[in-house]
């Protein structure tokens, strides 16, 4: 289950791809589809959020970032 880190209420627009960059902060690209190329990311909130290791961070569903625990190791 996934827990909420920081509130953010970002609103998702269609055709682009929103995520936690490297200074922690939610970012947004244009999503490449077809012959249209993506890139020129740009920040959408600033999060400033720090990373733990073990945890996969992601834009859940009310724009919020949230994290769970990363599966490693299962037999």
């Amino acid at each position: 289950m996934a827990e909420k880190v920081k509130t953010t209420g970002v609103t998702k627009e269609s055709g682009f791809l929103y995520y936690l960059d490297k200074n922690g902060n939610v970012s947004r690209t244009k999503m490449a589809r077809g012959a249209n190329k993506g890139g020129n990311a740009e920040v959408v909130a600033n999060a400033g959020v720090n990373r733990e290791s073990g945890w996969l961070y992601f834009i859940d569903k009310d724009g919020d970032v949230s994290r769970a625990k990363m599966a490693r190791g299962r037999k």
